[in-house]
């Protein structure tokens, strides 16, 4: 059995090559993910603007003055 010893050259090559491959694919799927979160921030938005309306009228006093 014969024992290479790793150098740091051949750590930094490898993490480098694994940085390389995870950018590339956060680069190609960005479009996607933007869209999506815009998406789910919009939809959010709706639904809590619904219940606060939905809130709000449930906890509103209707107060009628009459004058005599």
């Amino acid at each position: 059995m014969s024992s290479k010893r790793v150098t740091r050259a051949d750590l930094e090559q490898g993490l480098r090559g694994l940085q390389d491959d995870l950018q590339g694919r956060v680069e190609d799927r960005k479009g996607g993910i933007v869209t999506a979160a815009v998406g789910v921030g919009v939809v959010l938005v709706v639904v809590f603007f619904l219940l606060g309306r939905r809130s709000g009228k449930k906890r509103s006093t209707l107060v009628e003055i009459r004058r005599l």
